[in-house]
């Protein structure tokens, strides 16, 4: 029989399945594409000393600024910091650890967990303070950095469709990490926008195989905010 995946709102689906001390994968490339309600169900939740692999770290008052600001994130494993003044913060007081990666190797890493890949070798970072004690090599005259794959205890990511057996279709640049974090979760969990029977999505359109996801919740109430809004002044027409 079918398992069921579908739970009724983000803190049953993550209720079991978090704990103090977690490594978690969080899909989502600025304020786009990220499961907010699922991040607000695991500050609610309240682990701590999480190890939180993603892009960046949201902002201040949204996105995973919200588990910084509650002192969940002992650790960020990222390639972009720089729209969270209180990141800033603690990681100058020391009170914040950070693994800074370029953000292709970022990919990479989480791309190579999925596949089952423990580690491999990249141009990007030789000679630079990333590479400093990680091992080198080099081929056909070329110097390279070896970085290692990344798997998490959980992933927490975001699609715009999902059939109840957990295949995923994701919109746009929403479509940023949240495919390869699905892959390298050992549990990963899903809020979609709209979920629909089994067999109603094109399986040519679908980006996620079921067999990666394990639980999904419908979002509620999500803000969809803009991190910066940037505008120009209207020109006059003539």
């Amino acid at each position: 029989m079918m398992r069921h995946k579908v739970y009724p709102d983000a803190k049953s689906a993550l209720e079991g399945i978090v704990s103090d001390g977690q490594l978690i994968m969080a899909g989502g490339f600025g304020l786009c594409g990220i499961p907010e309600n699922l991040i607000a169900a695991i500050r609610e939740l309240g682990p701590k000393h999480l190890t939180v692999v993603s892009n960046n770290c949201g902002v201040d008052d949204f996105g995973l600024g919200i588990l910084l600001a509650n002192g969940q994130i002992k650790k960020m494993i990222s390639s972009y910091v720089g729209e969270n003044k209180l990141f800033e913060q603690l990681y100058l007081a020391g009170d914040l650890e950070l693994e800074f990666n370029p953000q292709g190797t970022l990919a990479e890493r989480i791309r190579a967990g999925g596949a089952g890949i423990p580690g491999f070798y990249t141009k990007t970072g030789y000679g630079t303070i990333i590479a400093e004690g990680k091992p080198t090599r080099e081929f056909n005259g070329q110097h390279y950095v070896l970085e290692t794959g990344l798997v998490a205890d959980l992933s927490i990511i975001k699609a715009w469709k999902a059939d109840k057996e957990g295949n995923l279709v994701y919109r746009k640049t929403a479509r940023n990490f949240n495919p390869m974090m699905a892959t390298a979760g050992k549990v990963t969990v899903v809020e979609v926008e709209e979920l629909v029977e089994i067999g109603e999505l094109d399986p040519d359109t679908i980006h996620t195989p079921g067999i990666y996801v394990d639980r999904i919740v419908v979002e509620q109430g999500a803000e969809k905010r803009i991190e910066k809004v940037t505008t120009r002044k209207r020109e006059e027409v003539k």
